[in-house]
């Protein structure tokens, strides 16, 4: 059993995070600032189910609030850090909030660990710090010289940080570049959720450019195993791993299976490509096998079939918030 210190566990892919640890005995506590990025009705759910667990806490603080973090959080084994400012197209609009959160926040936590001696730092970064590179699949040691919006390069400055505390103060820093997460609980600003809830109210979606861009989508439950491993990781003191699904397909290809799925007709509308957006996303999954045992279990198809149970318990979500 571990003391884990989970930021934004109240999110798509950290509540479902949460949730395993607890349910394997660990102790968990929770730090969300329940932000209304989105409607906080939907993390204030996925809360729900947490609470049976006697090993859980949660507190409600920014990890910008340096303050709160070392007045009511004590040491823990572990840190995994989730908590940001998401999104590629938002961040044009407000850099410089998405520097304060998801890079400042990280050092917060990270002079946390280095406060308290603890030796295990799990970090979510993202595979948009690849940007343009044209290069795919995309490999750990690629160049990083592509990237095209302030989200990429806020996750980029993360990982050099956690590089500098790694060599500075002994921490194992374990980056875990995420690649395009879906399956229950996700995010309703992202495609899969976005589209499938203006399909079901019988509106149109939008497309930017020809509905060509390429993405590597990971179905979540691959994406919490690969967190709980590398909470078990020491082989090394510093990483950075693609976690992705190693088979993309086209947006369109996305909208098609979406339309098998819950048998619906999709209507279109294409708009000109957005500023930000990387036209492909294709991760290397060679490292992760080799240092996490990381193998994906569940297909673009199969994951959708999830989502689409989850979404039919959960019809509020799509139709009232």
């Amino acid at each position: 059993m571990k003391r884990i210190l989970l930021t934004g566990g109240a999110g798509f892919i950290g509540s479902t995070l949460a949730e395993k640890l607890l349910s394997k005995g660990n102790y968990v506590t929770v730090i969300d600032n329940f932000s209304d990025f989105y409607d906080p009705y939907i993390k204030e759910k996925n809360i729900i189910p947490l609470l049976k667990f006697s090993n859980f806490k949660l507190h409600r603080f920014d990890i910008i609030d340096k303050e709160a973090l070392f007045q009511n959080i004590d040491k823990h084994d572990v840190i995994v850090h989730i908590a940001a400012k998401a999104g590629v197209r938002p961040s044009i609009l407000d850099p410089i909030g998405y520097e304060e959160v998801n890079v400042k926040g990280t050092i917060n936590l990270l002079e946390f660990a280095k406060h308290h001696g603890i030796k295990q730092f799990v970090f979510a970064s993202s595979s948009s710090v690849y940007g343009t590179n044209p290069n795919v699949p995309w490999v750990e040691n690629s160049q990083i010289d592509h990237i095209i919006s302030p989200y990429a390069g806020t996750k980029r400055s993360a990982e050099i940080q956690g590089k500098i505390y790694s060599h500075l103060h002994d921490i194992r820093f374990i980056a875990l570049r995420l690649f395009t997460v879906f399956g229950p609980k996700q995010r309703p600003d992202l495609a899969i959720h976005k589209f499938t809830k203006l399909i079901l109210r019988d509106k149109p979606i939008t497309l930017y450019g020809k509905g060509n861009t390429i993405r590597d989508y990971t179905y979540v439950d691959d994406i919490v195993n690969a967190f709980i491993n590398a909470i078990n990781f020491t082989k090394s003191d510093f990483e950075i791993i693609n976690i992705g699904n190693n088979k993309p397909i086209s947006l369109i290809e996305l909208v098609k299976l979406l339309e098998n799925t819950f048998d619906r007709k999709p209507k279109i509308i294409f708009e000109k490509e957005q500023p930000g957006d990387v036209p492909k996303t294709y991760a290397d999954i060679n490292k992760a096998k080799k240092l996490l045992g990381y193998e994906p279990q569940t297909s673009i198809k199969d994951g959708l079939e999830k989502f689409k149970k989850w979404v039919l318990e959960n019809q509020e979500i799509i139709y009232e918030k």
